[in-house]
């Protein structure tokens, strides 16, 4: 198949987590996918092998995505190898350990916003450059990985996580309305409490247990069950769905 026919998606922060799932997903349902990583590259290299165990296509692809030249480095190894993207899925996120505002500082907050917003702004401009009808593209999709925390405002944890998802929340919307007659879809997906990792990095290993119960369901989700509703975005199914902010948080 031409290179310019198949589909490529990138999932930032693909190594673990909601970009793991979403990434193997995306392999089964006929995506190339390109995993891309920070640091750990073992586990990003795993998902790639289970990938290609399926006989699904996959690559590792190592960038910082708050750093311009490494994400412009990346997309170039994307496009040699894949052909361009036409799919995306903003997932790279952090937080950080659990504190009031009036006990963070500046450093703190540069990387929360560095991460969680420039690096979507980032990857999303380069997505738009070649998805975009606009620059000879054929289209695409972009999926922003929000969070419940945008409209909840995680007081006395992450405002300043809050914050920066919120902001994601309003590039969504924006961005969405700009390309949605260049051929390009934008919508994004707010989990909720979702046994992943990210807790232990913000230091609260055991967030979902404990707060579980403030969950109408009762439960955390997976980040299979938040896998399945980025990919829904992402495929044909969801041809007349853009700038839509799609909550996977079990009725909180």
């Amino acid at each position: 198949m031409d290179k310019l026919q198949q589909k490529v998606l990138l999932v930032t922060g693909g190594g673990r987590g909601i970009g793991a799932a979403t990434a193997r997903l995306a392999a089964q349902q006929g995506w190339m996918v390109a995993v891309n990583y920070t640091a750990n590259s073992l586990a990003a290299d795993e998902v790639v092998r289970q990938i290609r165990s399926g006989g699904g296509s996959a690559m590792a692809v190592k960038a910082d995505v708050a750093n311009e030249a490494q994400v412009l480095a990346m997309f170039e190894r994307i496009d040699a190898k894949f052909g361009p993207i036409t799919g995306l899925v903003n997932n790279a996120g952090v937080v950080d350990v659990s504190a009031r505002l009036d006990e963070m500082d500046m450093a703190r907050w540069r990387r929360m916003f560095d991460i969680n917003v420039m690096g979507t702004l980032l990857c999303a401009r380069e997505a738009v450059r070649r998805m975009s009808t606009r620059h000879g593209g054929s289209g695409g999709a972009i999926v922003n990985v929000s969070s419940a925390a945008s409209r909840l405002g995680s007081p006395g944890q992450y405002v300043d996580y809050a914050a920066a998802k919120g902001a994601v929340d309003a590039f969504t919307i924006g961005l969405a309305k700009e390309v949605a007659d260049e051929g390009i879809r934008v919508n994004a997906v707010r989990p909720g409490l979702i046994e992943t990792d990210i807790h232990a990095s913000g230091g609260l290993p055991n967030r979902v247990n404990d707060l579980k119960h403030m969950v109408p369901m009762q439960r955390g989700g997976t980040a299979d069950e938040v896998a399945q509703a980025i990919a829904w975005l992402l495929s044909d199914a969801a041809s007349y769905t853009t700038m839509s902010l799609l909550d996977v948080s079990g009725g909180r």
